[in-house]
């Protein structure tokens, strides 16, 4: 029923509060004939019973639970309900509750809504009910109310209501971070569609200002959604928390004292969420990864640690790797693990790799372990050790100190293969490579291994010997397309330097050609970079790659010819230019387009099965990078830092031509791009600079990546946080886009930023988004959003 899907939204505001609390009561009355009464019947049962849940949920707070009142709400019956619209009219009576209620939404509700309210109050009152509903007309509505009440007829009995709504129907639930095993962030919900998406409201919030010891801004958790109850962290100590999802109400929380050990976390954060294991016994658990690497098993109705899990529900995942200090090597996760087939597979992050205190580092190695007993079941060598397959690819024994190449995305899967895909980033360090010559396999490879076993099924390198942190930043997109007449069962990586490299996820075949093409070389004294790299044919770039002349701002002569001298500070090429040593004020750097952080970056894409779009979020920026010999900072010959970036084009504008954010479109059936747009307007601190006075600007978009969601008839994108890696960037506007074009269909204001992926579900018929947002100075919470 309509009535219910609304309700829910209001939470308990009364709807007819303005009986205690409004200043302006009605001073006239309609002159009417004396013999038109409400004594006459003039509602009718059925009209004020498909009410009765509105009043029970909207107004009984205040009003009393059978209208007698409380200490926040005058009465709605009884005598001092006479005394004071006795001899008013109902005309009065809905004007006024039209017009000024509910408080936070006034006239939100429709006429046949509000004049259904009037009659409930009548019931209450036992005014006899007649054959006619009570219509927001004239004729109904200049009824007096004069006179006392009939005798008690047809009593209102008032039923007594749980706290908790109940869970009649779930038409969609999210249980796996990006919605599916495939990492397709698509829901084929439509309750939420182009007809009523302009009619999206913040429906409930869930602040998290005090999970930990100081507010975390940058909140960027994706909830999971089973059984009507949302799972997401929380903080930066991570809390788990469970929440209502049609209230927001929290229903259990958990939090992991990692002592001293906490010091230790590469990455003090939230992180991005849960994982959620479905026991066919019953006994359904919720897992996740603590910043100081510890695996964690609850008890998903309770929130309590599994005892036949690890020790008493906790595995320390740095038992039983290499090099390792437990009290001060900083490895970690800040992505959820993956559940196939019973195990539990676990990936890894470090600290931020331009300028490592050492060359001899920890591997990032991927393992798998039972989902019931928390038994670890197998280990994957990220960096292949003596005698096995790769090894050779790292010269002068530099596997054996070698670190990183961890899998710091969420892991995709294809359960009924029984594989697991693995995005792996760059070994020590992130920009020098020096120390481990070699094409470095593993890293920044994509591969595929047995979830049961751990065994390789096959791998594709997409950079070899990576100089530019380049990492594979987001899960793989699992999709089954159809190339030329024939289905494809396969799997997209999208990249930080603007690829989408595509294979046939059973046994890594390119779906499209991808060429070795010649890159520069590095001239650091100690580096021998990889003279060729992989190039797709197909998808093209969804971002530029080259640094040039071109590629720089141009809104006025004067400013493109500012730009051009900040650049020619510079080294500056094609994508693969390599980073060149400081020497200033000759050489002051390379300028990276994308940039090290992208391009695209976490947020990846989302992928629509039913037309095989694949939606990316990117970021255009120039950035400036050099190489520095820093023996104080590092044992590594060299390391790297930023010598400019943000805003340091001319006046403080950006360097490059915008769109400086925007969302592609590609048809993964064909390759081709369907179409692009930036993901906003212009930013204010743009539009008002003093150098653009008087010029008409494009849609620039912002400097961040977005999350993205897409349903049935809808793609979902906000503006971004502008809180990493995007200074300028940011916005609280969060749109409905057609699919098939890009158009903008709704625009909403969110109370912050969006930060985290937007999820989606329905209950009871009622349909949800919900995502993280936060902004500076404004805490991270999670926002529920629904059609009122």
């Amino acid at each position: 029923m309509h009535l219910r899907l609304f309700t829910t939204a209001l939470g308990v505001l009364s709807f007819l509060t303005f009986m205690s609390c409004s200043k302006k009561q009605p001073q006239t009355s309609i002159s009417t004939a004396d013999s038109l009464t409400a004594l006459n019947g003039v509602y009718t049962l059925a009209q004020a019973d498909a009410v009765e849940t509105l009043y029970e949920e909207a107004c009984a707070t205040c009003h009393g639970p059978d209208g007698r009142g409380t200490e926040g709400g005058s009465p709605l019956r009884g005598s001092a309900f006479q005394e004071k619209w006795g001899k008013k009219s109902l005309g009065e009576l809905f004007s006024v509750t039209k017009t000024t209620m509910p408080k936070n939404n006034p006239g939100s509700y429709d006429d046949k809504t509000y004049a259904g309210l009037l009659a409930f109050i009548l019931q209450l009152n036992n005014y006899p009910p007649g054959e006619s509903e009570l219509a927001s007309n004239k004729t109904d509505l200049d009824v007096i109310l004069f006179g006392p009440p009939a005798p008690k007829k047809v009593p209102y009995k008032y039923k007594p209501r749980s706290v908790d709504q109940p869970i009649t129907s779930i038409e969609g639930d999210w249980p796996v971070h990006r919605s599916n095993f495939g990492s397709t962030s698509y829901s084929p919900l439509n309750l939420i569609n182009k007809e009523n998406v302009k009619n999206l409201k913040v429906v409930w919030r869930w602040k998290t200002d005090n999970f930990g010891p100081t507010p975390e801004f940058n909140y960027e958790a994706t909830p999971l959604m089973v059984n009507g109850i949302l799972y997401t962290t929380a903080g930066s100590r991570r809390s788990v928390a469970a929440i209502n999802g049609m209230t927001g109400e929290t229903l259990w929380t958990y939090q992991f004292n990692e002592g001293s050990r906490t010091s230790s976390a590469p990455r003090l954060n939230s992180g991005r969420g849960v994982s959620y294991w479905k026991d066919p016994k019953g006994s359904d658990r919720v897992v996740y990864v603590t910043p100081a690497y510890h695996l964690i098993s609850l008890d998903a109705a309770t929130g309590r640690p599994v005892e036949t899990f690890g020790d008493h529900g906790v595995v320390d995942l740095k038992a039983g790797i290499d090099r390792v200090d437990p009290e001060t090597t900083a490895i970690g996760s800040t992505s959820p693990p993956i559940i196939v087939n019973d195990v539990i597979i676990v990936g890894s992050c470090f600290p931020p790799g331009l300028a490592p205190p050492s060359m001899k580092e920890v591997r990032g190695d991927i393992r798998g372990y039972d989902v019931k007993t928390g038994k670890r079941l197998w280990t994957f060598h990220t960096i292949p050790q003596a005698g096995e397959y790769g090894n050779e690819t790292w010269k002068n024994d530099s596997w054996k100190y070698t670190g990183n190449v961890g899998s710091w995305p969420p892991l995709s899967a294809d359960p009924e293969l029984g594989y697991v895909y693995l995005p792996l980033e760059a070994a020590t360090g992130d920009f020098y490579g020096g120390h481990r010559p070699g094409d470095n396999l593993f890293s920044q490879s994509l591969v595929c291994l047995d979830a049961k076993t751990g065994k390789r099924v096959w791998h594709y390198q997409l950079i070899h010997h990576d100089i530019w942190d380049y990492d594979n930043p987001a899960p793989p997109v699992l999709a089954d397309i159809n190339v030329d007449g024939k289905p494809v069962k396969a799997v997209a990586q999208i990249t930080k330097q603007g690829f989408v490299f595509v294979f046939d996820r059973t046994n890594g075949k390119p779906v499209w050609p991808i060429e070795e093409k010649p890159v520069p070389a590095s001239d650091v004294p100690g580096e021998v970079s990889s003279p060729t790299q992989p190039f797709p044919s197909k998808p093209a770039a969804f971002e530029r790659q080259e640094v040039n002349e071109d590629a720089l701002i141009d809104f006025t002569p004067e400013l493109h010819q500012e730009a051009v001298r900040i650049a020619k500070q510079y080294r500056f090429g094609k994508l693969y230019t390599p980073i060149a040593v400081h020497h200033a004020p000759e050489v002051l750097g390379t300028l990276l387009l994308p940039s090290a952080t992208g391009g695209a970056n976490w947020q990846g894409g989302v992928l629509d099965p039913e037309t095989n779009i694949l939606y990316i979020s990117s970021t255009t920026a120039i950035e400036g990078m050099a190489m520095f010999a820093d023996p104080d900072v590092s044992d590594m010959n060299y390391v790297a830092w930023w010598t400019a970036a943000g805003q340091f084009g001319p006046q403080g504008l950006p360097l490059v031509k915008p769109p400086w954010g925007r969302i592609t479109a590609i048809d993964l059936d064909t390759g081709e791009h369907v179409w692009m747009m930036p993901n906003a307007d212009a930013p204010d601190w743009v539009k008002d600079h003093p150098a653009l006075k008087g010029i008409k600007l494009p849609r620039t978009g912002r400097a961040d990546r977005v999350g993205l969601l897409v349903t049935k008839s809808l793609l979902f994108a906000g503006e971004g946080a502008g809180l990493y890696g995007s200074e300028g960037g940011g916005g609280n506007k969060f749109r409905a886009h057609d699919k098939l074009t890009g158009e903008i269909v709704a625009e909403i204001e969110l109370p912050a930023n969006q930060s985290g992926m937007p999820m989606t579900y329905a209950i009871n018929g009622k349909q949800y988004i919900v995502l993280a947002v936060g902004a500076q100075e404004h805490p991270g919470e999670l926002v529920a959003l629904a059609v009122k």
